[in-house]
C-alpha cells in the first residue's frame, strides 16, 4: 500500500525523541520507584475555581459547535489582554485553537512548504523539527552557547540563513535552556529579518514563568509586527496542560490565510474550554505567580548543588520548567549518562540530543517536583558521574 511522503518526514520525529521518557513510564508502570524529570508538567493542580468555569459552562451545554476563529468571548478576552503589546488589535487578528501544539502546527502550513528552511535555535524544543517537516520545510539550526547562557547571537543567525529561509522561529522563555530574550537582542535578530524578509514565529507559553526581568515580545517592537505571529495557550501559566486550550496573533492578512487551515483542520474549540479559558485571562489567579516562585527557587537549588560536583555543570534558567546540565566531563555524552542514570539509578531526565545536536554533551531536567526530590536526583547523578565508564546493564 501506499502512504503519504508526510509520514516518512515524520516517521522519525514523534514519540521517538521520547523513547527514555516512555522507558521510565514503563519502569513506573512495572512498580518501580523511578524520579521522573522529563517532562514539563507542573506539579501544583489546576485551580479548582477555574476548572469550575468548565464544569458549569458543561451544565450550561456549551457544548455545541463553534466556529473555525473561536468563541466570541474568548476571541475578545485575548483582544483585551493583547491591546498592551499590539494597538489596534481586533478579532482579526485572533485564532484559537486547542493548545499552542496545534496553533504551531497550522501557522508553518501557512508560512512555509516543500524545501524552505526554518531557522530556530540549537537546541530546541522536540516537536519544532515536525511542525517545520510536516509542511515540507526543513529546520536550519542557530546554534546556542551555554557560554552565552543560551541566548541566540545576531551573528550565529546570521551564518544560518540561505536564501530558503523563511521564518525564525523563536521561543521565549526558552524550552529546554530557560533562556529569556532581551528587548536589544529582539530587536538585533528582527532587524535580520527586516534585511531577509523573514517571518517571526515566537512560542511564548512559558511567558508568564519568568524568574527574573522582564518579558518581552517581537509584538511590542513598532517595526516587527507586521512579520510576527506569536502562539501561546493557558497549558503552563494555569497549570492547565490537559485542557488544550491556545491561540495564535498575528496580522490580519496573516489570521485571513490561516483560518480557513484552521477550519480544515478542527472547525472550531470546545465552548465550555473557551469559557474557562476566557476566566483564566480575565481573573486573577495565583496560579502563575506559585509556579514562578517554586520554580525559581528549585532552578537555584540545582544550580547551586551541580556547581558542588567537578564533573558537572549548569546553567542557571531565567524561566521555565527546564535546567540543563553538562555532563561532557564524565566521559559519556548526554544520551548514555542519560540511560545509565535511568537504568542504574532510578532517574529520568532528557537526553540533550533530544533537543539538538548541539545539547549532545547535555541533559535537561524538569524543575517540576519537590526541592528534596530534586537534590536526590542530584546526588545520584553525582554518583554516576563519578562511577566506572561501562554501560548500563540493567533490562
Amino acid at each position: 500500500m501506499r502512504y503519504a511522503s508526510i509520514t516518512e518526514r515524520l516517521g522519525h520525529l514523534g514519540g521517538d525523541k521520547w523513547q527514555l521518557h516512555n522507558r521510565a513510564r514503563e519502569r513506573v508502570a512495572a512498580g518501580d520507584e523511578i524520579i521522573e524529570l522529563t517532562i514539563g508538567e507542573p506539579d501544583i493542580a489546576t485551580s479548582p475555581e477555574l476548572v469550575e468555569h468548565c464544569v458549569t459552562a458543561l451544565r450550561k451545554g456549551r457544548t455545541r459547535y463553534s466556529n473555525g476563529r473561536g468563541e466570541t468571548n474568548l476571541v475578545s478576552a485575548l483582544v483585551d489582554a493583547y491591546a498592551p503589546r499590539l494597538p489596534g488589535i481586533g478579532a482579526d487578528n485572533v485564532l484559537c485553537f486547542p493548545g499552542t501544539q496545534t496553533a504551531l502546527f497550522a501557522t508553518m502550513l501557512a508560512l512555509v512548504e516543500e524545501g524552505d528552511g526554518v531557522l530556530t535555535g540549537d537546541p530546541c524544543y522536540a516537536t519544532y523539527e515536525g511542525v517545520a517537516s510536516a509542511a515540507g520545510a526543513h529546520l536550519q539550526l542557530v546554534p546556542l552557547h551555554m557560554a552565552h547562557d543560551f541566548i541566540m547571537q545576531p551573528d550565529d543567525l546570521r551564518a544560518a540563513l540561505t536564501s530558503r529561509s523563511r521564518v525564525l522561529l523563536l521561543n521565549t522563555p526558552h524550552n529546554p535552556t530557560g533562556a529569556v530574550l532581551d528587548r536589544a537582542t529582539l530587536e538585533a535578530l528582527g532587524q535580520i529579518c527586516i534585511e531577509h524578509d523573514l517571518w517571526i514565529v515566537c512560542d511564548e507559553v512559558y511567558e508568564a514563568l519568568i524568574f527574573e526581568g522582564e518579558f518581552v515580545s517581537p509584538l511590542e517592537i513598532d517595526a516587527l509586527r507586521e512579520r510576527t505571529v506569536v502562539v501561546s495557550s493557558i497549558s503552563k501559566s494555569h497549570a492547565a496542560t490537559g485542557f488544550r486550550s491556545g491561540w495564535s496573533i498575528g496580522p490580519a492578512a496573516f489570521s485571513r490565510r490561516l483560518l480557513p487551515i484552521s477550519e480544515t483542520m478542527l472547525f472550531g474549540n470546545q465552548p465550555f474550554i473557551a469559557d474557562m479559558t476566557e476566566a483564566a485571562l480575565r481573573e486573577p489567579f495565583d496560579t502563575a505567580e506559585r509556579l514562578r516562585e517554586s520554580l525559581g527557587r528549585r532552578a537555584q537549588l540545582v544550580y547551586d548543588a551541580v556547581g558542588e560536583i567537578a564533573e558537572l555543570s549548569a546553567s542557571l534558567p531565567r524561566g521555565g520548567m527546564f535546567l540543563m546540565v553538562d555532563v561532557s566531563k564524565t566521559g559519556m555524552d548526554g544520551d548514555t549518562f542519560a540511560r545509565r542514570l535511568l537504568e542504574e539509578y532510578d532517574v529520568a531526565v532528557m537526553p540533550g540530543a533530544a533537543f539538538g545536536p548541539s545539547a549532545s554533551q547535555l541533559v535537561r531536567m524538569a524543575l517540576s517536583v519537590p526541592d528534596d526530590v530534586l537534590l536526590e536526583a542530584v546526588a545520584r547523578m553525582a554518583a554516576l558521574s563519578r562511577a566506572p565508564a561501562v554501560e548500563a546493564t540493567r533490562g
